[in-house]
């Protein structure tokens, strides 16, 4: 799989949810109000600390009997660690504590960009290729180009069976103003040959699309909400209705969410007035707050269309919920994860960071998206959705179970529910028909990524002359031209299985051309935006594929005429 050097795996490919993808939301969706990031002073005041005293003089004694007395040497720095963690486990699912490594790398996730050398890089049969330098980046003013090998970085090489995305990330970073010496093999060349190339800050973007589905048509694609997700989204919003969008589908399909303010910045956007977008409230009222709309928007007016699935949490289902609450969108596809907890990051002395959940949030109508959980049980929060698939709710709009104890009202009269995430207005099931084992191997393996790198190649000087539009009309990966994919999977190791194979083959040559289109058409786009490759990919998406009907229902619940809530 290509990776971008600030990116891990991509989640969208997971065929299933494993413990990772569960805890995603956990990790990136913080919820950070603005003026929250106060820091540990914050803290302070005059309340007593005699109980705490107590514990602490406690706690101490039994590291330092530890320390002192235990028959083994013991690293008490790991035990406290441990101890912390397993404290927090007693509290809330989402409160945390990260160790100064884990601290910088979940900042990491949520800052405007990051140092290195800009390239965007795939693992596949033990060697690193370089699938695209990133436009404007030092890699490209130094001349690295798509398709080279990577064979060494400085001294460490990248050749064999331990080479996996860690070991890049961590030669190819660096800070800003240092120079890195890359040794690479060139297609059509013996030798390998040495470039040098400064590093310098990367841009990180959270807007993975905004095109023009047709003339009236908008397509907006929002991965997280970052430091820059704001400022980005309004730049693609203007530009949409630029191009004569009248009516909008905003995705915000597995994105775990990130800043408050950003979220509440977008969601005021699209809200008029004064209307309440979030409240948050806690034990301590210093923690709360009520955040309105404030500006004119620049689509205060005209049909909205917001995607949703179990992989959207936090931010996104502020801004869900919001929409939802004053029937200013229709919300399509499955339920949302629930977390409606406020965490505050407080940076401790040693570099680490514990982020303690300091209030709930509300949509406008009251209701807490926040889902179930028992403290000290965080396993069964974990696998909360893995048992909606279970259930069938993946799958069936009725196998949803809202708390009837827990109803609220929109703005227009309609029945929303609380404590579970946001429920969409219009159910889309999961398509699973495409998903087998040997799909996911050849996923596994980065075997569609390279051989649709190797096509775009070997056809670059053709296709280049094509504008998109023409490609995606006229370019057709035919039975007989997947046969080298399939070729290569078996020289990979991955036994070819014909039943599974015709089941995934519509989506193998859909994934395949919108790879393609990416590797050529993307290269001049300096927004980081993939514009191509999710054109492509929409005749894959049955939940994109149903939004785009439901616009006049979108409609009429912008004007007060569609008051009641379609499940299915």
């Amino acid at each position: 799989m290509a990776e971008k050097e600030e990116f891990g795996k991509a989640a969208k490919e997971r065929i299933q949810n494993d413990k990772a993808t569960v805890r995603l939301p956990m990790i990136l969706g913080v919820t950070l109000a603005s003026g929250m990031l106060i820091g540990a002073t914050f803290f302070g005041g005059t309340k007593s600390l005699t109980n705490i005293g107590r514990g602490y003089t406690k706690y101490k004694e039994i590291l330092q009997l530890i320390e002192n007395n235990y028959v083994d040497t013991v690293n008490t720095e790991e035990l406290v660690d441990y101890s912390i963690t397993k404290m927090l486990e007693k509290l809330d699912p989402h409160t945390a504590y990260l160790n100064p490594q884990d601290a910088v790398a979940a900042r990491t996730q949520l800052e405007g960009g990051f140092d290195g050398i800009g390239v965007e890089f795939n693992i596949y049969k033990d060697t690193v290729y370089v699938v695209t330098p990133l436009a404007g980046g030092p890699s490209e003013t130094a001349g690295i180009q798509s398709g080279d090998k990577l064979i060494k970085v400085n001294d460490t090489p990248l050749t064999g069976e331990k080479v996996d995305n860690g070991v890049v990330f961590k030669t190819l970073r660096g800070r800003r103003g240092t120079e890195v010496s890359l040794t690479i093999l060139r297609k059509g060349e013996n030798e390998p040959r040495t470039i040098k190339v400064m590093r310098d800050r990367i841009p990180t973007y959270s807007v993975d699309a905004a095109y023009m589905v047709d003339d009236k048509t908008g397509y907006l694609k929002v991965n997280r909400f970052s430091e820059t997700t704001y400022d980005e989204f309004k730049t693609a919003l203007a530009s949409l209705k630029q191009q004569g969008m009248t009516q909008l589908m905003l995705d915000l399909r597995n994105n775990p969410g990130g800043y408050m303010d950003r979220a509440t910045s977008m969601a005021d956007e699209f809200i008029s007035g004064n209307k309440l977008l979030v409240y948050t409230d806690g034990k301590d009222d210093r923690y709360d707050r009520r955040i309105h709309a404030r500006i004119a928007g620049q689509f205060e007016e005209g049909a909205l269309v917001v995607l949703v699935d179990e992989g959207s949490a936090s931010a996104s289902e502020i801004v869900a919920g919001a929409l939802q609450d004053h029937d200013r969108a229709y919300i399509v596809g499955r339920r949302s994860f629930g977390k409606g907890l406020v965490q505050m990051p407080v940076q401790l002395t040693d570099g680490s960071e514990l982020r303690l959940t300091i209030s709930r949030y509300f949509t406008p109508s009251g209701r807490s998206i926040q889902k179930p959980y028992v403290p000290g049980k965080e396993g069964d929060y974990e696998k909360e959705l893995e048992l909606r698939s279970k259930r069938g709710e993946y799958f069936i709009a009725d196998s949803i179970k809202n708390d009837p104890k827990l109803k609220f009202q929109t703005a227009h009269g309609r029945v929303v529910y609380g404590a579970g995430g946001i429920t969409p207005d219009y159910f889309v099931p999961r398509d699973t028909t495409w998903q087998t084992s040997y799909l996911a191997q050849l996923l596994a393996k980065n075997i569609t990524r390279e051989y649709a790198l190797e096509y775009a190649n070997t056809n670059r000087k053709k296709l280049e002359k094509m504008s998109f539009d023409e490609f995606n009309r006229s370019v057709v990966f035919t039975d007989a031209m997947l046969q080298q994919l399939v070729k290569d999977a078996t020289q990979q190791g991955v036994k070819f299985n014909e039943k599974e194979y015709n089941r995934s083959k519509d989506f193998i040559r859909t994934q395949v051309k919108a790879y393609v289109a990416r590797y050529v058409y993307q290269k001049n786009s300096r927004n980081g935006q993939q514009n191509e490759f999710y054109q492509v990919m929409a005749d894959a998406d049955n939940t994109y594929q149903k939004a785009l009907t439901l616009f006049d229902r979108a409609r009429m619940l912008e004007h007060g005429i569609l008051t009641t809530q379609v499940g299915k």
